[in-house]
Formats: structure tokens, C-alpha cells, sequence
């Protein structure tokens, strides 16, 4: 079963993520900043990583960043979760490391089926 890190400071939003790749088949680990995300992607090594763009504490541009110049956590695929979808902030988040980017809002099969595809392109067991 796939290990997916969600970081999303908006309850509701979080849970809503947390429920559907439940559903989905795979084991959620819930962060509610990217500060809380790095941290818990170093200690539990996620086979991905979901990160909303805009969190206190620490963006998701700026975990990505650390997630991404870190040996340990490296390698694991990043994908950005957010409303913001102008081509600057695409940008942005690729640049940072990002491996995808998903709009919000999303349907829950859509997120279902873009994680299990970016698990299968990096060669990772779906959910």
C-alpha cells in the first residue's frame, strides 16, 4: 500500500484529501503546514508527497525546495495542490521540484487517478 503525505492547513480541505485517497486504497499521513511536511516526510519516507502552495509556517514552494535538497527525501515525487492556477504559479512550483500540479477543485476520482499514475511513472506500488 502506497504511503501518501498530505500537507493542507485548511481543515476541511485536508480531510476531504485524507477521506478520498483513503477510499482510494492508500495509507494518508495529514500535515497541517510545510514545516510539519518536511519534518514527517523525513521521518516516515512517503512514496509521495501532496503539497498545498500557500501554508503558514512554511509554503509549499519553500518545503518543496527542502524536501528536494535533501538525500532522504529526494527522490520522493511532489505534487502541488492549489487554487492558484495562473502559469506563473505552475511555474513556480515546478521549478521548485514539483513533479505535478493539481487544481483545486478537484473531483476525488481525478485525485485518485493522478496519484496512482504518478506512483506508477516513478515505478511505485498504487494504492
Amino acid at each position: 500500500m502506497a504511503r501518501i503525505l498530505i500537507a493542507e492547513d485548511e481543515r476541511d480541505i485536508r480531510e476531504l484529501i485524507v477521506f478520498t485517497l483513503e477510499f482510494g486504497g492508500f495509507q494518508v499521513i495529514a500535515a497541517t503546514n510545510g514545516e510539519e511536511a518536511v519534518e514527517l516526510a523525513r521521518q516516515h519516507r512517503p512514496d509521495l508527497i501532496i503539497l498545498d502552495v500557500r501554508m503558514p509556517r512554511m509554503t509549499g514552494y519553500e518545503a518543496c525546495r527542502i524536501l528536494k535538497s535533501q538525500e532522504e527525501t529526494r527522490a520522493i515525487p511532489v505534487v502541488f495542490l492549489s487554487a492558484k492556477g495562473q502559469e506563473a504559479e505552475i511555474r513556480q512550483g515546478m521549478e521548485a521540484g514539483a513533479d505535478a500540479y493539481i487544481l483545486k477543485p478537484f473531483a476525488p476520482d481525478e485525485l485518485i487517478q493522478q496519484v496512482q499514475a504518478l506512483l506508477n511513472r516513478h515505478g511505485m506500488r498504487s494504492g
